[in-house]
């Protein structure tokens, strides 16, 4: 007899993710993703400067995302959902307003803390409803079909910034920036909530004790928390430099954006995937990591246009891998603590991602930008490699209980 999964009750179902996919989309359909990194150079700015205002990005990512996770944890995580979009609103109105480098530090400082809002307070909020309506086992491919969204959103910012500038340049463009993050903060506020805050009214130096002690205490959740910024850091990085990887293909400034639209299709797909891919056991997530890194070593070094098909379907795969690998995580942690850990992984990228700007920004100086990139897929070979020599470890053990149980 085959047993089918009960479906979740419809209503509470889709508006959770009808909000959840409306929200991904909002917060990524920026129009100044596309131009922000040429509105730098114009500015006048280095690379070493550009590195520098990534990694600023990334160290206020660092500061503020355990302390904002634990918050989420102590109070409505909904509240901080709708916060984060405003702060990145404010970010963006600086830099086209008064363009120069103290006012693009202080913008990504902005959006950094926005993005620390939203980081784990979302995936905890999206878990916990899923699991109130017994849809838990949905949560891999709607966190999947979210981020596709997003990526659909970055796809469609970037066929809209081309025309938009042509029209009225960065100050249209930072206009309707700043536009799709009211919106996204409007949405924000639809999102259900059952559960209630903490009764001692907010105090997150608690709730993140607790977060901590549960993962020590827990070998599986220390292994889960390590894996979401092996997988997640360094192509969360690259994607920063992809314009510039595209243009040293030799094509002209107008093709760029158009270019960036395969790379962000193969990621889109990879999204779309994750559904499936919770079927890869940790053998096949790391030879999911290894064929994506040979990809986009292959497809970088190559140089051109191409080529970049290759480093489209990387990123699909390293988009897939991200997926699953909060996945696991989700399916480790308490749901007291879930923004409090997700968090605590999420300062994990957030240091690695500082790296690999400091890194690239030396790398790509000396080397270009093609072999920066394929250069930064050793990583995932030997994150592939650990996870493999972890399948075969585990394997005795299994074959021992399915013995004994025979």
């Amino acid at each position: 007899m085959t047993l089918t999964p009960p479906r979740a009750p419809t209503a509470g179902y889709r508006r959770l993710t009808t909000t959840l996919y409306g929200y991904s989309f909002l917060d990524e359909f920026v129009l100044l993703y596309p131009v922000y990194a040429l509105l730098f150079s114009d500015t006048g700015l280095s690379v070493w400067q550009v590195s520098s205002l990534f990694a600023l990005w990334s160290v206020t990512g660092v500061l503020l995302e355990v302390p904002s996770g634990a918050w989420a944890d102590a109070v409505s995580r909904r509240r901080l959902l709708w916060l984060g979009p405003l702060l990145t609103a404010a970010g963006f109105a600086l830099w086209v307003l008064v363009p120069s480098y103290g006012a693009f530090a202080l913008g990504f400082v902005l959006w950094g803390a926005g993005g620390a809002l939203g980081s784990g307070a979302l995936e905890a909020l999206v878990h916990d409803e899923l699991d109130r309506i017994g849809a838990a086992d949905r949560y891999a491919g709607v966190m999947g079909r979210a981020r596709s969204a997003g990526l659909v959103a970055v796809m469609a910012a970037m066929g809209l910034a081309g025309p938009v500038f042509a029209w009225g340049g960065y100050a249209a463009v930072g206009a309707a920036s700043v536009l799709v993050c009211l919106l996204a903060a409007a949405t924000a506020t639809r999102f259900p909530e059952h559960r209630k805050p903490s009764a001692d009214g907010g105090r997150w130096a608690t709730t993140l004790r607790a977060g901590l002690a549960e993962a020590r205490a827990d070998r599986s959740v220390r292994g889960a928390l390590l894996l979401v910024p092996a997988v997640t850091a360094v192509w969360g990085a690259l994607d920063e430099y992809t314009p510039l990887l595209v243009r040293d293909t030799g094509v002209a400034e107008r093709t760029v954006p158009w270019l960036l639209l395969v790379i962000w299709a193969g990621a889109t797909a990879g999204g779309l995937l994750a559904g499936v891919g919770e079927r890869l056991g940790t053998a096949g997530l790391a030879g999911l990591l290894a064929g994506a890194a040979l990809a986009l070593a292959t497809g970088a070094a190559a140089g051109t246009p191409a080529a970049l098909v290759l480093v489209a379907v990387a990123f699909g795969g390293f988009q897939l891998a991200s997926v699953l690998a909060d996945a696991r995580l989700q399916q480790r942690i308490d749901a007291t603590g879930r923004a409090t850990l997700t968090s605590v992984a999420g300062l994990g990228t957030e240091l690695a991602t500082v790296a690999v700007y400091g890194a690239y920004a030396a790398v790509g100086t000396s080397t270009g930008h093609g072999t920066a990139f394929a250069w930064f897929a050793v990583p995932y070979l030997l994150t592939a490699a650990l996870l493999t020599a972890r399948a075969a470890r585990a394997r005795p053990a299994q074959q021992s209980q399915q013995s004994g149980g025979s």
